[in-house]
């Protein structure tokens, strides 16, 4: 956890941001040993057995001004769901399994799903188990979200994987990239050659347009996660989220905190800083549940997906183990 003013007297503390089971927005709460704050401005969490977030803040003086909270992260568990093939986007009829790796035998696989029944495990309706692969069915279009469940407890990763009856898809990682490695997003038509120029974009903003039908980043960053997608002839796919995440996401969770260097206020002063901090965050919010509305009701289900797995990954209890 870091501060912009790096001065003596800080101490951090480290919070779990989980749905409220009554609610529906997310509550801090603060992980062991950090109740008193830490004089250590990092923190390993033990033990982690499903996708959390994690946020952290500080205080210093007495009595003790606190900071606010920093950005919250994202920091997956050790299970994982695999795709095979390891992409986000398909053709009907193409042949896609799934498969859970993690420290139990017993699991399943589970899907959210806008079209039939929200939340199912695989089934003969939409899946068919072989061995210890859950293969999908592809006869029609979909936008689905993929999870595995594991008798331990444990959650994996969430995969946003969509299926496309049109001629052109794109092909991009299923799974979240690590920063500062490479990777190749393509534009793949179902039967056809590239014959002119293929666009590819990211964030609604074309990024390349010429012959190549791939799509290089040689490092990635933070700065390079967001929706992509390409367009040849007319023809354009569906656009696919990639995911970023920190190399050390596993080991270690270290956030960021940037603040200014801030003591605490004097009587006289403090209502007119809340009001103004009010005022400022009603500003702040109202555009981006307005984007967030805008992206769902245009089919865009990975925002709203993602809160709903969470939510319900906390809020039911683990059953019919496969």
């Amino acid at each position: 956890c870091r501060v912009k003013d790096p001065s003596a007297g800080w101490k951090f503390y480290w919070y779990k941001r989980d749905p409220h089971p009554s609610y529906n927005f997310y509550r801090d709460e603060l992980l062991p040993g950090s109740s008193s704050g830490t004089e250590q401005d990092s923190y390993i969490a033990h033990g982690q057995t499903q996708t959390t977030r994690y946020s952290c803040r500080a205080g210093r003086g007495d009595p003790e001004y606190h900071s606010v909270y920093s950005d919250p992260e994202f920091v997956w568990s050790s299970a994982s769901l695999t795709v095979s093939p390891d992409r986000a986007q398909h053709f009907t009829s193409d042949s896609v399994s799934l498969s859970c790796e993690g420290n139990s035998t017993k699991w399943r696989v589970m899907r959210f799903s806008t079209v039939g029944r929200p939340w199912s495990v695989c089934s003969n309706w939409w899946g068919t188990m072989t061995g210890s692969k859950c293969n999908i069915n592809t006869d029609r279009t979909s936008d689905t979200v993929y999870w595995c469940e594991f008798g331990s407890g444990e959650f994996s990763n969430a995969v946003n994987i969509t299926v496309q009856d049109g001629d052109l898809i794109l092909l991009s990682p299923a799974r979240p990239v690590t920063e500062g490695h490479s990777v190749s997003l393509s534009c793949k038509l179902r039967n056809q050659t590239f014959d002119s120029i293929v666009f590819f974009y990211h964030n609604e903003k074309v990024i390349q347009n010429d012959s190549r039908w791939e799509l290089n980043i040689s490092a990635v960053s933070k700065s390079d996660e967001g929706f992509y997608k390409c367009q040849h002839s007319g023809r354009e796919s569906a656009q696919s989220w990639m995911s970023v995440q920190g190399e050390s996401t596993f080991k270690q969770m270290l956030f960021f905190l940037v603040i200014p260097a801030v003591s605490r206020p004097d009587s006289s002063s403090f209502p007119v800083l809340l009001i103004v901090g009010l005022v400022c965050g009603v500003v702040l919010v109202i555009p981006l549940l307005v984007l967030f509305c805008n992206r769902a009701s245009k089919g865009e289900t990975f925002f709203l997906c993602y809160y709903m797995f969470f939510n319900y990954s906390n809020t039911h209890t683990y059953s019919d183990l496969m």
